[in-house]
């Protein structure tokens, strides 16, 4: 039988632990968004990283990087922008100076349900790093997440 490094068990419960925070949050935000505006997580995160974009150069994004904010294969990415597209939320369009760059960008449509899931997305996150609080083992990871002040940006 052979000695684990007690540095590596450390590392992988840590690893453990902020899986089972972020699944946690997602679960319950998927229950909330899905309830109150029939969005999945995925839609809501490719809709608010959307939102956030400008007009002009290098202002919307190209389908790689939508597949690299949701954290999505490029297939399901496609599909994903497919279904939104589809209930009128986004759009694709070529790039006007390379005709091989599609963008997608948020619609009116689509930024007004954004702005009424934002809250109940608030309302889940908070819920769910106050329960995951209560868990000793999740509850140094609520307090890193909770002193994160930077935005998340799009690359």
């Amino acid at each position: 039988m052979t000695a684990t490094d007690p540095a590596l068990t450390a590392l992988s419960q840590g690893w453990c632990a902020l899986s089972l925070l972020h699944g946690n949050i997602e679960a319950r935000i998927e229950r909330a968004l899905q309830a109150g505006h029939g969005l999945s997580v995925r839609e809501y995160s490719l809709l608010d990283a959307l939102s956030r974009q400008h007009n002009g150069p290098g202002g919307h994004l190209q389908m790689k990087q939508v597949a690299d904010t949701v954290v999505l294969s490029q297939s399901a990415t496609t599909r994903l922008v497919t279904r939104l597209e589809d209930r009128g939320l986004l759009t694709r369009y070529l790039c006007d100076t390379d005709r091989r760059g599609i963008y997608t960008d948020v619609t009116e449509a689509g930024l007004s349900l954004l702005a009424e899931a934002r809250p109940t997305n608030d309302t889940a996150l908070r819920a769910a790093l106050d329960e995951a609080a209560k868990n000793l083992e999740l509850a140094p990871l609520v307090r890193a997440v909770e002193e994160l002040k930077a935005p998340a940006h799009v690359a």
